[in-house]
């Protein structure tokens, strides 16, 4: 349920190349034409645009734009028309150099772990160690004090099934589970982080469905009963990305917008990490949520080239 939006009929690379080189050079840069163009292509397409601008003109795409551009709309742009496995490394890699570590920059890493495939971890991974020369894992425990440490090595080292398979007694026994420690209020107990950093999605989404059903609260519900620390947030992100994605976006992009001022790096990551997957549950959600349209909400607190920008990506006709 994206909303990128790909014409039926895509130029050869070498078409979006000339055209992109065409908006970068000269007098002035053509943003519109860089929003039309990189906007409206989907990651492969975008992969091959990358190689065959380097391949034309030898020079990085990359560069290029962060030479003509500036401000937010920069970030967006090149966050977008990175590779997504090299710009997920990337975004994990700022959030664990920060100084101060919040729960907003942790969130970074349990999105990545917990809200995509088991596919692009691995490539989240590898993309990590080929640019900063040492692994996730490694970077979280030097950055990452106990107990959030164990919880996010857990969650980034593992390789879940990728397909739809449940077990609905496993799912009971380990809800029972998950019950007993969230009551003993130990919640970095082995029991816990086992489950949550091993089973598939589905196995787990049937887990916290039991949980719900046998105890009469939902397990987020009942770890926000054990406190307002980081390990009770951390867990319930944790728990959210798994479990309903899109309501954590959502929930990320209201955080950014609404209030004073506006959190750019937040909104700008959420819309770019989710256009090609799930932004239609996420508009569905935002609504459900804050009882108003998310693209009204977007466009009120953008504006030029960077609303535009994202605009496209939620599917709007700039």
């Amino acid at each position: 349920m994206a909303t990128l939006r790909v014409p039926e009929v895509v130029p050869s690379p070498t078409q979006d190349c000339e055209k992109l080189r065409d908006a970068v050079q000269g007098l002035g840069t053509d943003e519109k034409a860089i929003i039309w163009i990189l906007g409206h292509r989907n990651a492969s397409q975008r992969k091959k645009i990358r190689e065959t601008y380097q391949q034309l003109y030898n020079e990085s795409l990359i560069d290029r734009l962060h030479s003509e551009l500036s401000g937010d709309f920069r970030k967006a742009v090149i966050l977008w028309t990175t590779d997504p496995p090299e710009r997920d490394a990337k975004l994990a890699n700022e959030a664990l150099k920060a100084k101060k570590k919040s729960m907003k920059q942790l969130q970074v890493i349990v999105e990545m772990t917990c809200a995509s495939s088991p596919n692009h971890l691995q490539e989240v991974r590898q993309a990590y160690c080929s640019l900063f020369d040492c692994s996730l894992e490694e970077d979280i425990v030097s950055a990452v004090p106990l107990p959030l440490r164990k919880i996010l090595v857990a969650v980034a080292s593992s390789y879940r099934y990728d397909k739809e398979l449940v077990d609905t007694k496993v799912a009971n026994a380990e809800a029972a589970k998950l019950h007993e420690v969230i009551k003993s209020k130990k919640l970095d107990q082995d029991d816990m982080i086992l489950i949550l950093s091993t089973r598939n999605f589905h196995q787990l989404r049937a887990t916290f469905a039991c949980y719900n059903q046998n105890f009469g609260n939902s397990i987020d519900q009942d770890i926000k009963s054990c406190g307002k620390g980081d390990l009770e947030s951390l867990l319930r992100v944790v728990i959210k990305c798994i479990d309903t994605p899109e309501k954590h976006f959502a929930e990320v992009i209201g955080e950014a917008i609404i209030g004073f001022g506006t959190d750019e790096d937040s909104l700008t990551r959420a819309i770019v990490a989710r256009a090609e997957i799930d932004t239609m549950k996420i508009r569905g959600e935002y609504f459900n949520i804050f009882k108003t349209n998310l693209d009204g909400a977007v466009t009120g607190d953008t504006s030029g080239d960077y609303k535009d920008f994202l605009m496209t990506l939620l599917g709007a006709r700039i």
